[in-house]
């Protein structure tokens, strides 16, 4: 039901942007955006998980198993640079609202969204071809309900000193300056919101940019918390929980937190479901 829902919530939120021309805006674009990486992300681990759950365990290649863990990386890492992107969107059209529509223009968004995904592949297939060339050759159970590369490299009889270094570097540039970006952006939109003299003025600024926000805090906590908590003992059953919540909630709570908190998502909403009773 889970997986049901986070593909129909996605695709029902590509579908009221994409044929709504009121939403035809560089925010709406990169929720678009947003709502495929949330697709690609829960198909890339709900199926096998439930085929996992319904006979009590499964097998898997190693070749499917790397692949799997390199698409869960490069999602993960394309969404950090999403919600930045998003957080940059949202200060200058707050901070430097005479300079947005220049700045953020249709081929600017293109150029950013592409850099996102490609970067993230690039840096993530560095990862995966040098994972794919340990030697495994102990155990073969993962103690977990995906390939992710910590319960992986635990499998491992070769030296992961590499592997574990190009985590760390690719941890920079994808998930510690992207979070220190939304941070720096959000301090300058709340200062900016806070001279705004009417309450109205103020409510109306801060809507704009609350469900992207409550989207950042949700997908950096659950991130923040499964990479800080130690690894063994109760802390593991702990972990997969945490991990559970941003593979397969965060996807099905981003639709809803966007169309639950967004007055122009529900408009088109009800647009869409007017016509659809019209015809």
């Amino acid at each position: 039901m889970v997986y049901v829902l986070t593909l129909f919530g996605n695709l029902l939120i590509i579908t009221l942007v994409y044929y709504n021309k009121t939403l035809h805006t560089p925010m709406y674009f990169f929720l678009i955006q947003l709502s495929i990486s949330d697709i690609l992300l829960t198909t890339d681990i709900a199926p096998y998980l439930l085929y996992t759950l319904l006979h009590e365990g499964g097998t898997m290649s190693f070749t499917g198993c790397i692949f799997q863990q390199y698409m869960f990386d490069v999602i993960e890492s394309t969404e950090c640079l999403l919600l930045t992107v998003m957080s940059y969107d949202r200060f200058l059209a707050i901070c430097k609202p005479l300079h947005y529509t220049s700045i953020m223009n249709e081929l600017f968004c293109i150029i950013l969204t592409i850099i996102s995904w490609l970067f993230s592949i690039c840096s993530m297939m560095i990862a995966a071809i040098t994972i794919a060339g340990l030697d495994f050759c102990g155990p073969n159970i993962i103690d977990h309900f995906f390939c992710d590369v910590s319960p992986l490299l635990k499998l491992s009889c070769s030296d992961t000193f590499w592997v574990q270094l190009d985590m760390i570097l690719n941890s920079v540039p994808l998930l510690f300056l992207p979070f220190l970006i939304i941070i720096i952006s959000y301090t300058y939109i709340i200062f900016t919101i806070l001279k705004i003299p009417s309450k109205t003025g103020k409510q109306k600024a801060f809507s704009t940019c609350s469900s992207h926000l409550t989207v950042v805090c949700i997908f950096y906590v659950t991130l923040i918390v499964i990479y800080d908590l130690p690894t063994s003992g109760q802390s593991l059953t702990i972990s997969k929980a945490v991990s559970l919540i941003y593979t397969v909630g965060t996807p099905l709570m981003n639709p809803i937190i966007y169309s639950l908190r967004n007055r122009d998502i529900k408009m088109a909403f009800a647009k869409l479901r007017n016509s659809f009773v019209s015809f």
